[in-house]
Protein backbone atom coordinates (compact mmCIF):
# COMPACT_ATOMS: atom_id res chain seq x y z
CA UNK A 1 0.00 0.00 0.00
CA UNK A 2 1.66 3.42 -1.01
CA UNK A 3 2.04 6.44 1.50
CA UNK A 4 -0.79 8.31 0.14
CA UNK A 5 -3.37 5.37 0.31
CA UNK A 6 -2.18 4.70 4.09
CA UNK A 7 -3.11 8.27 4.94
CA UNK A 8 -6.09 7.99 3.52
CA UNK A 9 -6.89 5.20 5.10
CA UNK A 10 -6.18 6.91 8.33
CA UNK A 11 -8.19 9.72 7.37
CA UNK A 12 -10.98 7.93 6.97
CA UNK A 13 -10.99 5.55 9.47
CA UNK A 14 -10.53 8.50 11.75
CA UNK A 15 -13.98 10.31 10.73
CA UNK A 16 -16.09 6.71 11.06
CA UNK A 17 -15.08 6.58 14.51
CA UNK A 18 -16.23 10.42 14.96
CA UNK A 19 -19.55 9.45 13.28
CA UNK A 20 -19.97 6.63 15.27
CA UNK A 21 -19.76 8.90 18.84
CA UNK A 22 -21.58 11.30 17.44
CA UNK A 23 -24.27 8.82 16.37
CA UNK A 24 -24.29 6.86 19.87
CA UNK A 25 -24.60 10.74 21.52
CA UNK A 26 -27.28 11.78 19.18
CA UNK A 27 -29.28 8.33 19.64
CA UNK A 28 -28.71 8.14 23.33
CA UNK A 29 -30.12 11.70 23.69
CA UNK A 30 -33.48 10.87 21.35
CA UNK A 31 -36.37 9.23 22.02
CA UNK A 32 -34.82 6.25 20.24
CA UNK A 33 -32.55 5.92 23.61
CA UNK A 34 -33.79 3.34 25.45
CA UNK A 35 -33.67 1.20 22.05
CA UNK A 36 -30.17 1.73 22.46
CA UNK A 37 -29.90 1.07 26.21
CA UNK A 38 -31.85 -2.21 25.54
CA UNK A 39 -29.38 -3.49 23.17
CA UNK A 40 -26.25 -2.52 24.69
CA UNK A 41 -27.91 -4.71 27.98
CA UNK A 42 -28.99 -7.63 25.80
CA UNK A 43 -27.56 -10.78 26.70
CA UNK A 44 -25.21 -12.57 24.14
CA UNK A 45 -24.30 -16.01 25.80
CA UNK A 46 -22.59 -14.94 28.44
CA UNK A 47 -21.94 -11.86 28.34
CA UNK A 48 -24.06 -8.70 27.16
CA UNK A 49 -23.80 -6.80 23.63
CA UNK A 50 -21.32 -4.19 25.34
CA UNK A 51 -19.35 -6.11 27.37
CA UNK A 52 -18.86 -8.72 23.97
CA UNK A 53 -17.43 -4.86 22.64
CA UNK A 54 -15.63 -3.42 24.91
CA UNK A 55 -13.97 -6.86 26.69
CA UNK A 56 -13.48 -9.17 23.40
CA UNK A 57 -13.37 -6.90 20.66
CA UNK A 58 -11.17 -4.04 22.26
CA UNK A 59 -8.97 -7.06 22.98
CA UNK A 60 -8.27 -7.31 19.24
CA UNK A 61 -7.37 -3.32 19.25
CA UNK A 62 -5.26 -3.61 21.69
CA UNK A 63 -3.39 -6.52 19.89
CA UNK A 64 -2.96 -4.16 16.89
CA UNK A 65 -1.37 -1.50 19.40
CA UNK A 66 1.00 -4.28 20.79
CA UNK A 67 2.10 -4.93 17.83
CA UNK A 68 2.57 -1.32 16.24
CA UNK A 69 4.36 -0.54 19.76
CA UNK A 70 6.21 -3.86 19.65
CA UNK A 71 7.88 -3.05 15.85
CA UNK A 72 8.56 0.20 16.59
CA UNK A 73 10.26 -0.53 19.95
CA UNK A 74 12.65 -3.52 18.99
CA UNK A 75 12.72 -2.23 14.99
CA UNK A 76 12.10 1.25 14.15
CA UNK A 77 12.00 4.52 16.20
CA UNK A 78 11.97 3.48 19.85
CA UNK A 79 14.88 0.93 19.15
CA UNK A 80 17.48 2.75 21.45
CA UNK A 81 17.09 3.10 25.42
CA UNK A 82 17.30 6.82 24.58
CA UNK A 83 14.06 7.37 22.12
CA UNK A 84 12.11 4.79 24.72
CA UNK A 85 13.36 7.16 28.06
CA UNK A 86 10.96 10.23 26.81
CA UNK A 87 7.45 8.54 26.24
CA UNK A 88 7.70 6.79 29.63
CA UNK A 89 8.52 9.54 31.51
CA UNK A 90 5.91 11.43 29.81
CA UNK A 91 3.53 9.15 30.51
CA UNK A 92 4.51 8.61 33.84
CA UNK A 93 3.65 12.29 34.47
CA UNK A 94 1.07 12.28 32.26
CA UNK A 95 -0.60 9.48 34.52
CA UNK A 96 0.07 11.78 38.05
CA UNK A 97 -0.38 15.43 37.18
CA UNK A 98 -4.50 14.12 36.26
CA UNK A 99 -4.71 12.64 39.55
CA UNK A 100 -3.65 15.83 41.17
CA UNK A 101 -5.62 17.93 39.59
CA UNK A 102 -8.76 15.92 39.75
CA UNK A 103 -7.97 15.48 43.54
CA UNK A 104 -7.90 19.34 43.99
CA UNK A 105 -11.17 20.47 41.64
CA UNK A 106 -13.32 18.25 43.18
CA UNK A 107 -11.65 19.50 46.97
CA UNK A 108 -10.69 15.83 48.00
CA UNK A 109 -14.15 14.94 48.65
CA UNK A 110 -14.25 11.78 50.38
CA UNK A 111 -17.27 10.64 48.53
CA UNK A 112 -15.18 11.26 45.07
CA UNK A 113 -11.56 10.25 46.25
CA UNK A 114 -11.91 6.90 44.05
CA UNK A 115 -12.48 8.26 41.34
CA UNK A 116 -8.62 10.07 40.77
CA UNK A 117 -7.80 7.48 37.92
CA UNK A 118 -10.20 8.15 35.95
CA UNK A 119 -8.35 10.77 33.72
CA UNK A 120 -5.17 9.24 34.22
CA UNK A 121 -5.55 7.40 31.10
CA UNK A 122 -5.77 7.82 27.30
CA UNK A 123 -7.84 6.64 24.73
CA UNK A 124 -5.40 5.43 21.87
CA UNK A 125 -8.13 4.68 19.25
CA UNK A 126 -9.44 8.31 19.67
CA UNK A 127 -6.43 10.23 20.10
CA UNK A 128 -5.25 7.86 16.66
CA UNK A 129 -8.86 9.39 15.26
CA UNK A 130 -8.30 12.65 15.44
CA UNK A 131 -4.74 12.64 14.59
CA UNK A 132 -5.61 10.58 10.77
CA UNK A 133 -7.78 13.53 10.18
CA UNK A 134 -5.08 15.98 10.12
CA UNK A 135 -3.05 13.62 7.75
CA UNK A 136 0.21 14.45 6.65
CA UNK A 137 0.15 17.83 8.47
CA UNK A 138 1.42 15.78 11.34
CA UNK A 139 4.73 14.34 11.33
CA UNK A 140 5.05 10.49 11.61
CA UNK A 141 6.95 10.92 14.58
CA UNK A 142 4.00 12.53 16.22
CA UNK A 143 2.13 9.10 16.15
CA UNK A 144 5.14 6.99 17.31
CA UNK A 145 5.04 9.61 20.35
CA UNK A 146 1.24 9.39 20.92
CA UNK A 147 0.87 5.61 20.45
CA UNK A 148 3.53 4.77 23.02
CA UNK A 149 3.32 7.61 25.52
CA UNK A 150 -0.51 6.07 25.59
CA UNK A 151 0.33 2.03 25.71
CA UNK A 152 2.66 3.03 28.38
CA UNK A 153 -0.74 4.74 30.73
CA UNK A 154 -3.48 2.08 29.29
CA UNK A 155 -1.37 -0.25 30.93
CA UNK A 156 -0.35 1.61 34.07
CA UNK A 157 -4.07 1.95 34.12
CA UNK A 158 -4.45 -1.40 33.66
CA UNK A 159 -2.32 -1.87 36.75
CA UNK A 160 -4.23 0.45 38.70
CA UNK A 161 -7.49 -1.33 38.24
CA UNK A 162 -5.72 -4.78 39.13
CA UNK A 163 -4.49 -2.68 42.53
CA UNK A 164 -7.07 -0.25 43.68
CA UNK A 165 -10.63 -1.50 41.63
CA UNK A 166 -10.44 -5.00 41.96
CA UNK A 167 -12.61 -6.48 44.23
CA UNK A 168 -11.30 -10.57 44.56
CA UNK A 169 -8.87 -11.21 42.14
CA UNK A 170 -8.81 -14.97 40.98
CA UNK A 171 -5.13 -16.33 41.41
CA UNK A 172 -5.95 -19.34 39.80
CA UNK A 173 -7.14 -17.64 36.72
CA UNK A 174 -4.22 -15.37 37.12
CA UNK A 175 -1.66 -18.43 37.16
CA UNK A 176 -3.24 -19.97 34.04
CA UNK A 177 -2.93 -16.74 32.44
CA UNK A 178 0.87 -16.73 33.12
CA UNK A 179 1.04 -20.57 32.13
CA UNK A 180 -0.58 -19.54 28.71
CA UNK A 181 1.47 -16.41 28.14
CA UNK A 182 4.57 -18.91 28.97
CA UNK A 183 3.75 -21.34 26.60
CA UNK A 184 3.60 -18.18 23.94
CA UNK A 185 6.81 -17.19 24.55
CA UNK A 186 7.76 -20.46 23.99
CA UNK A 187 6.95 -21.08 20.71
CA UNK A 188 8.31 -17.55 20.17
CA UNK A 189 12.06 -18.88 21.76
CA UNK A 190 12.10 -22.22 19.46
CA UNK A 191 11.38 -20.82 16.61
CA UNK A 192 7.89 -21.05 15.62
CA UNK A 193 7.23 -19.36 12.91
CA UNK A 194 3.52 -19.86 11.87
CA UNK A 195 0.19 -17.64 13.06
CA UNK A 196 -2.10 -20.54 13.81
CA UNK A 197 -0.61 -21.18 16.89
CA UNK A 198 -0.32 -17.83 18.89
CA UNK A 199 -4.00 -17.50 17.22
CA UNK A 200 -5.13 -20.17 19.24
CA UNK A 201 -3.59 -19.56 22.07
CA UNK A 202 -5.07 -15.93 22.43
CA UNK A 203 -8.53 -16.40 22.73
CA UNK A 204 -7.39 -19.00 25.47
CA UNK A 205 -5.05 -16.35 27.56
CA UNK A 206 -8.31 -13.10 27.07
CA UNK A 207 -10.43 -16.22 28.60
CA UNK A 208 -7.95 -16.58 31.39
CA UNK A 209 -7.60 -12.75 32.01
CA UNK A 210 -11.10 -12.38 31.55
CA UNK A 211 -11.94 -15.03 34.95
CA UNK A 212 -8.96 -13.43 36.64
CA UNK A 213 -10.51 -9.99 37.74
CA UNK A 214 -8.48 -7.91 35.89
CA UNK A 215 -9.38 -5.91 32.63
CA UNK A 216 -9.81 -8.37 30.04
CA UNK A 217 -7.75 -5.79 27.02
CA UNK A 218 -4.58 -6.10 28.68
CA UNK A 219 -4.77 -9.75 26.93
CA UNK A 220 -4.13 -8.54 23.47
CA UNK A 221 -1.10 -6.20 24.76
CA UNK A 222 0.51 -9.52 26.03
CA UNK A 223 -0.27 -11.52 23.15
CA UNK A 224 1.21 -9.17 20.96
CA UNK A 225 4.96 -9.44 22.73
CA UNK A 226 4.62 -13.35 22.32
CA UNK A 227 4.67 -13.03 18.95
CA UNK A 228 7.96 -13.10 16.49
CA UNK A 229 9.38 -10.05 15.27
CA UNK A 230 11.87 -11.17 12.78
CA UNK A 231 13.89 -7.97 12.77
CA UNK A 232 14.58 -6.28 9.69
CA UNK A 233 12.58 -8.84 8.04
CA UNK A 234 9.53 -7.52 5.90
CA UNK A 235 7.12 -10.17 6.10
CA UNK A 236 7.61 -11.35 9.78
CA UNK A 237 4.95 -13.11 11.51
CA UNK A 238 4.09 -10.07 13.74
CA UNK A 239 3.79 -7.45 10.36
CA UNK A 240 2.23 -10.20 8.66
CA UNK A 241 -0.30 -10.61 11.44
CA UNK A 242 -0.15 -6.45 12.00
CA UNK A 243 -1.23 -6.01 8.24
CA UNK A 244 -3.70 -8.64 8.29
CA UNK A 245 -5.76 -6.97 11.03
CA UNK A 246 -5.36 -3.25 10.16
CA UNK A 247 -8.59 -2.87 8.42
CA UNK A 248 -11.06 -5.07 10.18
CA UNK A 249 -9.56 -3.05 13.62
CA UNK A 250 -9.73 0.65 12.20
CA UNK A 251 -13.26 0.40 10.18
CA UNK A 252 -14.73 -2.65 12.34
CA UNK A 253 -13.95 -2.93 16.15
CA UNK A 254 -12.92 1.05 16.94
CA UNK A 255 -16.18 2.35 15.15
CA UNK A 256 -18.49 -0.01 17.06
CA UNK A 257 -16.36 0.22 20.41
CA UNK A 258 -17.54 4.17 20.02
CA UNK A 259 -20.72 3.61 19.17
CA UNK A 260 -21.48 1.41 21.91
CA UNK A 261 -19.63 3.50 24.31
CA UNK A 262 -20.20 7.22 23.77
CA UNK A 263 -23.90 6.49 24.28
CA UNK A 264 -24.45 8.92 27.36
CA UNK A 265 -27.42 10.92 27.91
CA UNK A 266 -27.67 14.27 29.33
CA UNK A 267 -30.81 15.66 30.62
CA UNK A 268 -29.34 19.40 31.57
CA UNK A 269 -26.23 21.13 31.09
CA UNK A 270 -25.90 21.93 34.47
CA UNK A 271 -24.32 18.58 35.08
CA UNK A 272 -21.20 19.89 33.45
CA UNK A 273 -20.37 21.83 36.17
CA UNK A 274 -20.95 19.33 38.77
CA UNK A 275 -17.52 19.03 41.06
CA UNK A 276 -17.59 15.12 39.44
CA UNK A 277 -17.35 15.82 35.80
CA UNK A 278 -15.54 18.96 36.50
CA UNK A 279 -12.81 17.06 38.09
CA UNK A 280 -12.69 14.66 35.36
CA UNK A 281 -12.48 17.41 32.51
CA UNK A 282 -10.15 19.13 34.40
CA UNK A 283 -7.98 16.46 35.02
CA UNK A 284 -8.17 15.34 31.07
CA UNK A 285 -7.14 18.69 29.88
CA UNK A 286 -5.15 20.85 32.10
CA UNK A 287 -3.83 17.73 33.79
CA UNK A 288 -2.49 15.61 30.87
CA UNK A 289 -1.39 18.94 28.99
CA UNK A 290 0.39 19.62 32.02
CA UNK A 291 1.77 16.49 32.67
CA UNK A 292 2.52 15.23 29.22
CA UNK A 293 3.96 18.78 27.73
CA UNK A 294 5.91 19.71 31.05
CA UNK A 295 7.70 16.32 31.66
CA UNK A 296 8.91 16.52 28.20
CA UNK A 297 10.27 20.12 28.71
CA UNK A 298 11.87 19.54 31.78
CA UNK A 299 13.21 15.84 30.30
CA UNK A 300 14.88 17.98 27.59
CA UNK A 301 16.46 20.83 28.87
CA UNK A 302 17.88 18.64 31.63
CA UNK A 303 19.41 16.82 29.36
CA UNK A 304 17.88 13.58 30.44
CA UNK A 305 16.01 12.98 27.38
CA UNK A 306 15.69 15.01 24.28
CA UNK A 307 12.55 15.97 22.42
CA UNK A 308 12.53 14.47 18.47
CA UNK A 309 14.46 16.31 16.66
CA UNK A 310 11.54 17.03 14.04
CA UNK A 311 8.96 18.01 15.92
CA UNK A 312 7.96 21.77 17.04
CA UNK A 313 7.12 22.31 20.84
CA UNK A 314 4.12 23.06 19.38
CA UNK A 315 4.19 19.41 18.15
CA UNK A 316 4.57 18.02 21.61
CA UNK A 317 2.22 20.66 22.51
CA UNK A 318 -0.20 19.25 20.40
CA UNK A 319 0.52 15.65 21.49
CA UNK A 320 -0.20 16.21 24.59
CA UNK A 321 -3.31 17.85 24.35
CA UNK A 322 -4.53 15.25 22.41
CA UNK A 323 -3.01 12.62 25.42
CA UNK A 324 -6.49 14.48 27.07
CA UNK A 325 -8.59 12.28 25.52
CA UNK A 326 -9.65 9.68 27.90
CA UNK A 327 -12.40 7.92 26.35
CA UNK A 328 -12.32 4.11 26.77
CA UNK A 329 -10.37 3.37 29.73
CA UNK A 330 -11.52 6.50 31.68
CA UNK A 331 -15.07 5.30 31.05
CA UNK A 332 -14.08 2.09 31.95
CA UNK A 333 -13.00 3.00 35.53
CA UNK A 334 -15.40 5.20 35.79
CA UNK A 335 -17.91 2.37 36.27
CA UNK A 336 -15.54 1.16 38.48
CA UNK A 337 -15.02 3.34 40.83
CA UNK A 338 -18.41 4.55 41.80
CA UNK A 339 -21.56 2.01 42.99
CA UNK A 340 -24.29 5.06 42.38
CA UNK A 341 -25.15 5.74 39.36
CA UNK A 342 -25.75 8.99 39.26
CA UNK A 343 -22.14 9.10 39.96
CA UNK A 344 -21.20 6.69 37.39
CA UNK A 345 -22.93 9.18 34.73
CA UNK A 346 -21.64 12.14 35.65
CA UNK A 347 -18.15 10.26 35.31
CA UNK A 348 -19.55 9.68 31.61
CA UNK A 349 -19.82 13.34 31.00
CA UNK A 350 -16.88 14.86 33.03
CA UNK A 351 -15.06 12.03 30.55
CA UNK A 352 -16.54 13.22 27.15
CA UNK A 353 -16.67 17.00 28.10
CA UNK A 354 -12.84 16.37 28.99
CA UNK A 355 -12.15 14.49 25.60
CA UNK A 356 -13.73 16.77 23.31
CA UNK A 357 -12.06 19.98 24.60
CA UNK A 358 -8.79 18.62 24.72
CA UNK A 359 -9.27 16.82 21.51
CA UNK A 360 -10.65 19.84 19.36
CA UNK A 361 -7.77 22.07 20.79
CA UNK A 362 -4.86 19.29 20.17
CA UNK A 363 -6.67 18.99 16.43
CA UNK A 364 -6.51 22.89 16.39
CA UNK A 365 -2.97 23.14 17.05
CA UNK A 366 -1.07 20.52 15.59
CA UNK A 367 -3.31 21.72 12.22
CA UNK A 368 -2.04 25.29 12.20
CA UNK A 369 1.92 24.26 13.33
CA UNK A 370 3.36 23.54 10.40
CA UNK A 371 6.13 20.81 9.63
CA UNK A 372 10.05 21.36 10.39
CA UNK A 373 12.10 22.00 7.82
CA UNK A 374 16.57 21.25 7.56
CA UNK A 375 16.96 24.86 8.22
CA UNK A 376 14.53 25.39 11.20
CA UNK A 377 16.67 22.25 13.06
CA UNK A 378 20.28 23.82 12.01
CA UNK A 379 18.31 27.21 13.57
CA UNK A 380 17.50 25.29 16.54
CA UNK A 381 20.58 23.71 17.01
CA UNK A 382 22.41 27.01 16.59
CA UNK A 383 20.32 28.69 19.37
CA UNK A 384 21.23 26.08 22.04
CA UNK A 385 24.72 26.61 21.09
CA UNK A 386 25.09 30.27 21.18
CA UNK A 387 21.82 31.42 22.70
CA UNK A 388 18.72 33.55 21.62
CA UNK A 389 20.68 35.82 19.66
CA UNK A 390 22.30 33.47 16.98
CA UNK A 391 22.30 34.52 13.77
CA UNK A 392 19.37 34.35 11.52
CA UNK A 393 21.32 32.39 9.08
CA UNK A 394 22.80 28.76 10.80
CA UNK A 395 25.32 29.02 8.38
CA UNK A 396 27.21 32.15 10.31
CA UNK A 397 26.75 29.95 13.05
CA UNK A 398 28.55 27.28 12.19
CA UNK A 399 31.07 29.39 11.34
CA UNK A 400 31.42 31.37 14.47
Amino acid sequence: MSAANASSGERNAGLLLMAAAAAALLVANSPFAHFYHDLLHAPLGPLTVHYWVADALMAVFFLLVGLEVKREWYDGQLASPEARRLPMIAAAAGMAVPALVYKVATGFDPVLRSGWAIPAATDIAFALGVLALIGRRAPASIKVLLVTIAIIDDIGAVAIIALFYTADLNVTALAASAVILAGMAALNMFGVRRLWPYLLAFPLLWFAVFQSGIHATIAGVLAALAIPLGKGEPRSPLKLLEHRIHPWVMFGIVPLFGFTSAGVTITSLSELVMPLPIGIALGLFLGKQIGVFGAVWLAHVSGLARKPEHLRWLHIYGAALLCGIGFTMSLFIGELAFADQILVDEAKIGTLAGSLLAGLIGYTVLVLTRPISETDLEREEAEEVFGEDADEDPTVCRDR
